[in-house]
Formats: structure tokens, C-alpha cells, sequence
């Protein structure tokens, strides 16, 4: 395998081949009988029983070890991919979901997230983590456990820059920071919110890009996930998501689950990168977004960046809010 950057959308592809080792004939492979004879990279609590692991993708994208090995082909650059691949086992009953858990092991679930990032990022090749989850085959799912993935890269995703992009042309022309202003006016109008929790928002944004998009933001300015706010109470989100993937269950049989944070903006050196913008931590805002797939045959998702969604987005939020969460 190894990654070939566009020249035209400036994305970095992964080509090649890698077979999905998941799903083992031994067995489920994130069951205690298989995971606790393997050396995690966390497991919480760190004591006694553990809840939450994380270990290393059994067939990785990327490797962290060697060099990126950055070349030209011509006109066309590529490298090796050399990042972090991680597996989030998020608990070790085999036929628990992540939106069954209580709320404190999903904090611990959040907990692991913010502390392989913050790890993954002292590691000065990776320029981003970038957090994940995949449910149902429909979403590419590998395996029935519940889990989420980690990775870390030497570039930044494109729909990353994208966002950074526009945020720090909103804060150069209004010094605010955009997310900020979204909560603020959704909250205002009341039309596309689903629910809150605490600081925590979860709403189907303005332009939403397929039917029941969901994000989750803080009210409080942070372009850190894995840096809470001094006094910032995370328990409050692993409530809000619980809900929320509650109800999108109930409407869409998969999804996907992003986790948007700063990228990293230290050079290998040691110095801040003049390359990304000096605003960052004023104008970006962590938030999480969940793209429920409702339909096998979705236009969203068969032409990526022309989007189709049939619902309105205020439409989306009242269906939401009104569905039991018990169910």
C-alpha cells in the first residue's frame, strides 16, 4: 500500500490492498478470551476488570514505524503510510452497543478517545488523529463488537482543512468563531435542535447532508477535544451521545461517527507551524458528527460533495426529539 496525493482536491489516497482481519474463525478477536492475553495501549479503568481497551489494528493502513519516504512520480507526489492505526473496543460484552452502555462507561469510551489523541500527537510526524466510528455493514463496519477506530496521518484530511479554512476566514472578517455563532442562532430558533445535555449541543444542522445528520457541539469555545475546559463536565456528553445514538438507531440501520478536532501544529522541530493558521485556537471548535445511512442507495453517498438529503433538516430534529428513548 502506499498514498498518492490529487493534484486537482489536494486528497491523499491510500491504494492497494488490505484484507479485513476482524473477524477471526477463532472467535471474536475484541472478546476478554482473545484481548486479555494481548500488551493494549490503554485499557480503562487501569485497574482490575477493564471496560474500555485499546490495541493495535491486527492489519493496519498505517504503520508507525520507518520513514514517509516522500517522493515524486512525475507530476504526482506519494509516500508510505506511516500514521498510527488503533481499534477502540469499547466493551468486553460481545453483544452490547455503544448507545447500550451506561453513561459511565461511555465517558470512559470518551475518555480513551482524548487520551490516545493527546498520546498520538507527541509523536510530531502526524499532522492529525483522527477519530472514527463505523456502525453496521452498511458503513463498512469490520466485525459485530462494538468499536471505534483511531488513526493518525501525516496530512490533514481534506474535509478537515476544508472546515479550517472557512473558520478562519469567518474569524478573520467577524472575529468569532463560526461554530460558535451556530450553536448560538440554533439555540435561538429552537428549530433544528434535538437535545442538550449541560454545556452540549446535538442539532441537524442548516444544510444537512443526508437525512438526520446529527452533530454535537459545546457551547463553550474549544478547538481541543482531547484539552477539556477547566471545569468543562464530560460526563454531560457521554449522556447527550447516548441519546442521541438511541434515537438514530431507531431511523437508519448504520452510521457514521467523526470525531473533528484541531490538527497537530507543532513541527517535528519543536516549533509551531507557520503553515497553519495563528487563529486556531480562536476560530476552530471540536465537535462530533453523525451521518446516519438510511438509505442503501443514498445519492449522498454515491456522488460524494454533490449532496441529496429529501428531509429537511428541521423536519429531521422534530422526528428525533419525539422518539422514545427507551426503545
Amino acid at each position: 500500500m502506499e498514498l498518492r496525493k490529487d493534484p486537482i482536491t489536494r486528497s491523499w489516497v491510500i491504494v492497494g490492498h488490505r484484507e479485513n482481519t476482524c473477524e477471526t474463525t477463532g472467535g471474536c478477536p475484541f472478546c476478554p478470551l482473545h484481548v486479555d492475553s494481548k500488551w493494549p495501549l490503554l485499557r480503562l479503568p487501569p485497574d482490575g476488570p477493564w471496560q474500555v481497551v485499546v490495541l493495535p489494528h491486527p492489519d493496519p493502513l498505517y504503520r508507525v514505524e520507518g520513514d514517509s519516504g516522500r517522493r515524486a512520480d512525475g507530476m504526482y507526489d506519494a509516500m508510505q503510510p506511516v500514521g498510527a492505526d488503533e481499534i477502540v473496543i469499547e466493551t468486553p460484552e460481545h453483544l452490547r452497543k455503544l448507545e447500550d452502555l451506561s453513561e459511565d462507561q461511555i465517558a470512559l469510551v470518551l475518555e480513551a478517545w482524548r487520551q490516545r489523541i493527546e498520546d498520538l500527537k507527541r509523536d510530531r510526524r502526524f499532522k492529525y488523529v483522527s477519530v472514527y466510528k463505523n456502525y453496521g455493514p452498511m458503513a463498512g463496519q469490520e466485525g459485530s463488537h462494538a468499536h471505534s477506530q483511531i488513526s493518525a496521518s501525516m496530512f490533514v484530511p481534506r474535509r478537515i482543512l476544508y472546515e479550517l479554512r472557512a473558520a478562519r476566514e469567518w474569524y478573520k472578517e467577524k472575529e468569532r468563531c463560526v461554530f460558535c455563532d451556530i450553536v448560538k442562532q440554533e439555540e435561538r430558533q429552537a428549530k433544528r435542535i434535538v437535545d442538550t445535555q449541560g454545556e452540549f449541543v446535538a442539532l441537524c444542522p442548516y444544510a444537512s447532508r443526508v437525512p438526520y445528520e446529527v452533530w454535537i457541539l459545546s457551547r463553550r469555545h474549544n478547538h481541543l477535544f482531547e484539552q477539556p475546559l477547566p471545569g468543562a463536565n464530560r460526563r454531560h456528553l457521554a449522556v447527550l451521545l447516548r441519546r442521541v445514538l438511541r434515537r438514530i438507531r431507531q431511523i437508519a440501520p448504520a452510521f457514521h461517527l467523526v470525531v473533528h478536532t484541531s490538527p497537530n501544529v507543532v513541527h517535528p522541530k519543536g516549533e509551531t507551524s507557520t503553515s497553519y493558521w495563528k487563529t486556531i485556537a480562536d476560530d476552530y471548535h471540536w465537535h462530533i458528527e453523525i451521518l446516519p445511512i438510511v438509505e442503501s442507495r443514498s445519492k449522498s453517498y454515491s456522488i460524494k460533495e454533490v449532496y441529496f438529503n429529501a428531509i429537511m433538516p428541521e423536519e429531521a430534529a422534530e422526528r428525533l426529539r419525539k422518539l422514545d428513548l427507551n426503545s
